[in-house]
């Protein structure tokens, strides 16, 4: 039985000492680096990824075999026609931005690389401009 100014161990984990919390960003991170292990971006096929923040979101299309970016979009940039911001309607505009910007580039196919997050809201309405602009993943 324990005394009334001890608080029982029940948090703790089993050797006694209270576990490290991850932070949502750290896991994030760490499902991305377990995602980057399977997904490569060639000349042929480039990685189409995704970068999403709260006020905005980024996506480039990466020759990996080469380390170059060879087009990129996001909300944040001044261009006519985009939606500014980091909501689905901005990430519906970027996709056909980007898969106008690819095409011009002559890229039709790319690997999708969602970035560690889960492919809903955003990313999935981005995907989906993409792939009706004309990109194939």
């Amino acid at each position: 039985m324990w005394l009334f100014f001890e608080r029982p161990l029940s948090h703790l984990s089993h050797n006694g000492y209270a576990m490290a919390k991850r932070s949502r960003q750290d896991i994030r991170r760490a499902i991305h680096t377990r995602i980057r292990r399977k997904v490569r971006g060639t000349g042929q096929r480039p990685r189409l990824a995704v970068f999403r923040s709260v006020k905005h979101i980024y996506v480039q299309v990466i020759d990996d075999e080469q380390g170059v970016t060879l087009c990129a979009a996001s909300s944040a940039e001044k261009s006519p026609g985009a939606n500014p911001g980091g909501n689905v309607a901005a990430a519906e505009t970027i996709g056909k931005l980007i898969a106008e910007r690819a095409k011009e580039k002559g890229i039709n196919h790319v690997v999708f690389d969602r970035g560690g997050y889960i492919y809903h809201g955003r990313i999935k309405s981005l995907a989906d401009a993409a792939r009706e602009a004309g990109l194939e993943f």
